[in-house]
């Protein structure tokens, strides 16, 4: 059975399988270096190797799909009936894959739309859930990039780690700030903002810089409905505690995903790492 419009997005929104399986989202790995070995996110590394990699203080690095990989992904979507293409990804600052993505999209078989969401993890994961459901409810490719934007432009994600050092080693944030945080002896808070991560708070310990995100989720919530992701990288039991705690505190709440991050995110953040994505429908 053909579809009007189908969505890509990549392995970085660590969309739930029921999820992509549903919506027939297709979801294009990013690579992990560890060591001499290039690993596709998802089905060559896992998030616990990673894990125990960075923990060895192995040198780690990640790299896009390449255009030859979106390509041939576009080339078999196209192959199912589609007559249009919604391709949904992280953020620019993050990765090339967006270039490489938009390189492809000229040659695909059928018109491709690519999208820098400014997102990553379930922040992407919940902007291809939008196009896929709006597609699937009969809406064009427009309507889906429309969907897929206006929860971007909604969708909030607030983030914990143990040290910025795993961050500032992948240039992802500052030295100046990494260094403050060292000095300091903070735990620090970040945020998702303008298709980047940057420094929101700087809090004394990990107990209180849970809570306070706890509370910086719940008061973006509003009350209103809501769909909520917990990320976490070896803290299992923080995370369940922590979504545990929001499924009682934020009233609107829809859908509430738990998961772990992949090793593309986890290899930036390092082990301990705690994030909430809220996402108001």
């Amino acid at each position: 059975m053909s579809r009007h419009v189908a969505i890509v997005t990549d392995s970085t929104a660590y969309l739930p399988r029921a999820a992509i399986e549903r919506h027939h989202i297709t979801a294009v790995p990013l690579t992990v270096v560890l060591g001499d070995q290039a690993l596709e996110e998802g089905t060559e590394i896992s998030a616990r190797s990673l894990a125990q990699a960075l923990q060895k203080r192995r040198a780690v690095t990640t790299s896009r799909p390449s255009p030859e990989t979106f390509a041939e992904t576009y080339r078999k979507v196209a192959a199912t009936g589609v007559s249009g293409i919604v391709s949904l990804h992280l953020s620019s600052e993050f990765s090339g894959t967006y270039d490489a993505a938009v390189l492809a999209a000229k040659e695909a078989p059928v018109p491709v739309r690519v999208v820098d969401t400014g997102m990553v993890t379930m922040a992407l994961g919940f902007c291809a859930l939008a196009a896929a459901e709006t597609a699937q409810a009969g809406g064009d490719v427009d309507d889906a990039v429309a969907a897929a934007e206006k929860r971007a432009a909604g969708t909030s994600a607030y983030f914990y780690v143990d040290t910025l050092d795993y961050l500032r080693r992948g240039g992802r944030i500052g030295a100046a700030q990494a260094l403050l945080g060292s000095a300091l002896a903070v735990k620090p808070l970040l945020q998702l903002a303008d298709g980047r991560i940057e420094l929101l708070e700087k809090v004394r310990t990990a107990s209180k810089a849970i809570a306070r995100l706890e509370e910086i989720a719940e008061e973006r919530a509003g009350g209103g409905q809501v769909d909520i992701a917990v990320h976490h990288l070896a803290a299992a039991e923080r995370s369940e505690a922590l979504a545990q705690r929001l499924r009682e505190r934020v009233t609107g709440l829809n859908e509430l995903h738990v998961s772990e991050v992949g090793a593309v995110i986890g290899a930036h953040t390092g082990p301990g790492l705690l994030g909430v994505v809220v996402s108001p429908r």
